[in-house]
């Protein structure tokens, strides 16, 4: 078995993948043993996976478990498969299409005060790396969320589609992939409760939103806190979900 920069390439002597594997949950394992590869360096971004047959043949499983495997990696964005040249692990994480993290945290949002807790902790902290790091254009995209949603306000077409617009431009000036893909997350879970903040305090979220780029542009960080934590505010009051008992009685 052996790892491929290039498909043509002669293969490098590997035994990371270890002896063959009991047969429950094959699939599985296997995605613990990629994992493993990857953290240890074993395995990096553009390194090909083993063919179907060395995989069946060094680790004693099927076929069809390698290809469930291969699959799942695929889903959450992990590796291409390249027609011809092999299974590739992806330079840079492509887009899942089964996200495990947004599942994670939409299972577990039933507790709000810990999506609070999170955003107001993880917000700022984005908030401030994007500070520092946005570009021209990354700052045009912000001021153009913010008259757009302006814009939708006045002619009382707002949704949260324009409250997110404004965060994910803050959230992509960071240029993390780290960051982004949590933030994206974030954003996905929250969606319900910006649709309501929307509806009832589009110019409360509109203010908001000002301040924080008005901070932002200033490079003020302890602007940029401030301003998030009068916007969380209303985060609490709006920020509730079905069968959520613990802040069913904040105040609309």
């Amino acid at each position: 078995m052996s790892f491929k920069r290039q498909p043509e390439t002669n293969p490098a002597n590997t035994t990371s993948f270890g002896d063959s594997m009991e047969r429950s949950s094959v699939a599985l394992q296997l995605l613990e043993r990629i994992k493993s590869a990857l953290i240890r360096g074993d395995l990096k971004p553009g390194d090909y996976l083993p063919s179907e047959t060395e995989l069946t043949h060094s680790l004693g499983i099927g076929k069809s478990s390698v290809r469930e495997a291969i699959k799942m990696l695929q889903a959450i964005g992990i590796v291409e498969v390249k027609r011809g040249q092999g299974t590739m692990i992806r330079r840079e994480p492509g887009t899942p299409l089964v996200d495990p993290m947004a599942f994670g945290m939409i299972l577990a949002r039933g507790m709000t005060r810990d999506v609070l807790e999170f955003r107001l902790m993880f917000e700022p902290a984005y908030t401030l790396q994007a500070m520092r790091s946005a570009t021209a254009e990354d700052h045009q995209h912000i001021q153009q969320s913010i008259d757009a949603m302006e814009e939708a306000i006045r002619e009382g077409a707002q949704t949260s589609k324009h409250d997110i617009a404004f965060h994910r431009a803050i959230l992509h000036s960071t240029h993390n992939p780290m960051t982004i893909r949590v933030g994206e997350t974030l954003l996905q879970l929250i969606e319900a409760a910006l649709e309501t903040s929307m509806r009832s305090l589009p110019e409360t979220a509109l203010k908001d939103h000002k301040a924080i780029y008005k901070a932002f542009k200033a490079g003020d960080s302890a602007g940029i806190h401030a301003a998030i934590a009068v916007s969380s505010e209303s985060w609490e009051t709006n920020l509730t979900y079905e069968g959520d008992s613990e802040l069913s009685a904040a105040p609309s």
